[in-house]
């Protein structure tokens, strides 16, 4: 079994959800006493939120890319930035390292493209919904039309993941108006839905809708499990 580097954190709330579902996936293919091997570096967010908000992102990804280097140190064989917004410091985390990095939007867009979605809705941060760092790795690489919610929207959803939803809190007020934002874009011609911040899994699950939403932190641990378990596959449960 491979070791998986996990730089998590941003926030906590969310990086429980990786460390969960990827132990509860090697455990389903392995069986047994088996869990994941997992070195797990978590930064401190209030640090990574100050500097997106001033735009330092070259001073965030100093940051995270030492943090990188020392999952890799502890002998990682390869990375997971378990957030979505970092994602646009994953090229400098990635050269500043000899391990693979496994990007979140490519294994969320490989699942989309394997159930033939063409045109997914995106939900996330501001910084991931208005920018093109997250957008374009799908659009261009897979071929998929991503659209995001208008302004206002976006703004109501960038509030609760930060004023709630990365403390930890859930609000049902917040899961109406989400669900709203949501059926706007399926009526714009969403096929599918992207939650593209790790922590809104926390407020909004399949059950609470009709479109198809896709978990990215989710998808991205399922992805880690697969690679980790690349040579295990043909041992027989204990």
């Amino acid at each position: 079994m491979k070791t998986i580097g996990l730089l998590g954190g941003m926030s906590w709330e969310s990086t429980v959800s990786y460390y969960k579902a990827i132990n509860e996936g090697v455990k389903k293919s392995l069986g047994g006493l088996h869990s994941a091997k997992i070195c797990l570096y978590s930064v401190d967010f209030h640090d990574i939120e100050k500097l997106q908000r001033e735009d330092r992102w070259d001073d965030a990804a100093k940051i995270l890319s030492n943090a990188a280097r020392s999952i890799q140190t502890s002998g990682a064989d390869f990375l997971l930035i378990c957030t979505n917004t970092m994602h646009k410091v994953a090229q400098q985390v990635e050269s500043s390292l000899t391990i693979p990095l496994v990007h979140i939007a490519d294994a969320t867009a490989e699942r989309l493209v394997s159930d033939g979605v063409r045109c997914a809705g995106l939900l996330g941060t501001k910084f991931t919904m208005e920018q093109d760092f997250y957008k374009k790795q799908i659009s261009e690489k897979y071929a998929i039309e991503v659209i995001v919610p208008v302004t206002e929207e976006q703004d109501i959803i960038h509030h609760v993941i930060f004023s709630e939803l990365c403390l930890g809190k859930t609000n049902e007020d917040s899961r109406k108006k989400y669900l709203e934002i949501i059926n706007n874009l399926h009526i714009r011609g969403a096929e599918a839905i992207i939650l593209g911040c790790t922590e809104i899994a926390l407020l909004i699950q399949q059950h609470h809708a009709r479109i198809p939403l896709y978990d990215t932190a989710k998808i991205h641990a399922e992805k880690a499990v697969k690679l980790a378990m690349d040579e295990d596959t043909d041992q027989q449960n204990p």
